[in-house]
């Protein structure tokens, strides 16, 4: 008798929890378009899994209808990590932000990222400690003034992009939390993605910081701020379309003006996500407000043999080389200490 598939919905992946963030929190909007996302992926609901740390995004276990785990700071990618490799046949996805991922996290993350671990990561960043009532974070930008900042901070940020490319994950991507239509779909092709996947989303935090990325979600200016990266397309921006990037001498951008004499779109950066070396994605990184639009979409997607699939090889080929293996043999092989009683007076 042949399986019959279920057609899920939404609401399949919404849970009995009730939503706890703070009202118009940046999160609300991409738990709605993840569990919009989970239905098309094809994959049953008892196969899926959500691990977080410890943050307002790490709440995220408790709302989806999925199996979920929540860890401690940081350490999530390291969780995610073993449950991939010991049950390849899952679809893992790990749930972060700004000062999760990247300050005590930051070892686990680049390690889960350079292994090509088959996990998909989402990285929440409002450039600031929300859970904690508003410290700078890995991200905040430099000079910023929070409680634990009084005088400005004088650390540069991170760039997320950056650190996931610098590691050579195999999907980079950028999405923004009121953009949720293109949220959707990136959050979409990073589920379709075989090998790790990192997706950074803007998410605002109106009570700490809000209007962070005001300047990339304005209604009024976001045309001239944001680049949408489309595969195969050439880098235009602005309100007509009629500018974009292109490369000078050097191997440096700068953004060119379509109306000026010599100039037009076939002078231009022609996207492709799909290159090999990571130093074109890393480029566009680097691209930020306000000498440059900030890019949102996939900056890469190339196929990579997986870490779970190497595992999975590597104990295959050794089984047929040994054989299965006796763990109780294994124990009591080779030199053993024994610890002998003490003795007793006259014994």
């Amino acid at each position: 008798m042949s399986e019959t598939l279920v057609k899920l919905t939404r609401k399949d992946f919404v849970s009995e929890q009730e939503v706890r963030w703070c009202p118009g929190c940046g999160d609300y909007a991409i738990l709605a378009q993840v569990q919009k996302v989970m239905p098309e992926i094809g994959i049953p609901r008892e196969k899926i899994v959500f691990v977080s740390g410890i943050g307002c995004s790490s709440r995220f276990p408790y709302y989806m209808a999925t199996y979920g785990f929540h860890g401690i700071h940081g350490r999530a990618p390291a969780i995610a990590t073993g449950i991939k490799t010991t049950n390849p046949e899952l679809s893992v996805w790990v749930v972060t932000g700004d000062g999760d991922a990247l300050s005590i996290g930051g070892n686990h993350l680049i390690h889960t990222l350079r292994r090509n671990v088959d996990v998909k990561i989402l990285l929440f960043n409002n450039r600031i400690y929300g859970l904690t009532k508003g410290q700078y974070s890995p991200t905040s930008e430099f000079g910023k003034k929070t409680k634990s900042s009084p005088f400005g901070t004088v650390d540069r940020p991170f760039n997320p992009l950056s650190v996931a490319l610098a590691a050579e994950a195999t999907f980079v991507a950028r999405t923004i939390d009121s953009e949720v239509k293109h949220m959707q779909e990136v959050i979409a092709k990073a589920a379709e993605h075989k090998g790790g996947a990192f997706v950074e989303i803007y998410q605002n935090c109106m009570v700490f910081n809000d209007e962070a990325f005001d300047f990339a979600t304005n209604r009024e200016t976001k045309a001239e701020t944001q680049l949408v990266l489309e595969h195969g397309q050439p880098l235009l921006f602005g309100k007509d379309r009629k500018k974009g990037i292109r490369m000078k001498e050097g191997f440096q951008p700068e953004v060119a003006q379509l109306d000026d004499p010599g100039i037009d779109a076939a002078t231009l950066i022609r996207h492709d996500a799909s290159r090999d070396d990571p130093a074109y994605a890393f480029m566009l990184s680097r691209l930020e407000y306000p000498e440059f639009p900030v890019p949102v979409g996939v900056l890469r997607a190339v196929r990579k043999p997986t870490y779970d699939e190497l595992l999975a090889d590597q104990a295959k080929r050794a089984t047929a080389a040994k054989g299965e293996g006796d763990l109780q043999k294994l124990l009591y092989s080779g030199d053993t200490y024994r610890i002998e009683p003490p003795r007793r007076n006259g014994g």
